[in-house]
């Protein structure tokens, strides 16, 4: 696998790191290679993600448990950073993850989101909203990988929305499949 900041192959996508402290973008994604297992900050979150679906397929990442096992997926996204408008943080967080920028469309969703994560309470706020990504060949990838400022590797990849909304796969937030 190509682990150079900003580079592309055929298989996947890799940008460089995030500013986010080393926490993992809009929740518990991959454990990586390197063993990394993510945890929740014990803070109330606010995040924002990009809700991207192209042929009945949502673009989202993997969440993983600690043994390794997919428990759910999550639409791209992040943390808002302080002085940032939420628009600003979905522009940013799309362009450090997949070197790509972004157009919004629609009406800005607002979900609540308490969970439970290998045993710790997380909870967030997090705004979601349709987008359409401006490099149309990431459509076509079929997986994208990109790496966290703690150097762990989140994938990245298209989902049937129809396994979303049936329960299949869980989608995360809660209540997010109901959108769709």
């Amino acid at each position: 696998m190509n682990t150079r900041s900003k580079s592309r192959n055929s298989a996947s996508h890799m940008t460089g790191s995030r500013s986010d402290r080393g926490e993992k973008s809009g929740g518990a994604l991959a454990d990586d290679i390197n063993g990394f297992h993510w945890r929740p900050q014990q803070t109330i979150q606010t995040k924002v993600i990009g809700v991207c679906i192209n042929r009945r397929r949502l673009l989202a990442a993997e969440v993983y448990d600690d043994a390794g096992e997919i428990k759910g997926v999550r639409p791209l996204g992040g943390h808002v950073e302080f002085g940032e408008t939420r628009e600003q943080a979905l522009q940013r967080e799309f362009q450090e993850e997949l070197g790509c920028g972004i157009v919004t469309s629609g009406n800005w969703r607002t979900f609540e989101n308490m969970y439970q994560h290998e045993g710790l309470l997380g909870h967030e706020y997090i705004h979601a909203i349709s987008i359409g990504l401006v490099d149309k060949s990431l459509y076509e990838q079929p997986l994208m990988v990109f790496s966290e400022d703690s150097g762990s590797h989140v994938r990245a990849r298209w989902f049937n929305v129809r396994d979303l909304r049936s329960g299949a796969l869980a989608l995360f937030p809660d209540g997010l499949a109901a959108t769709l």
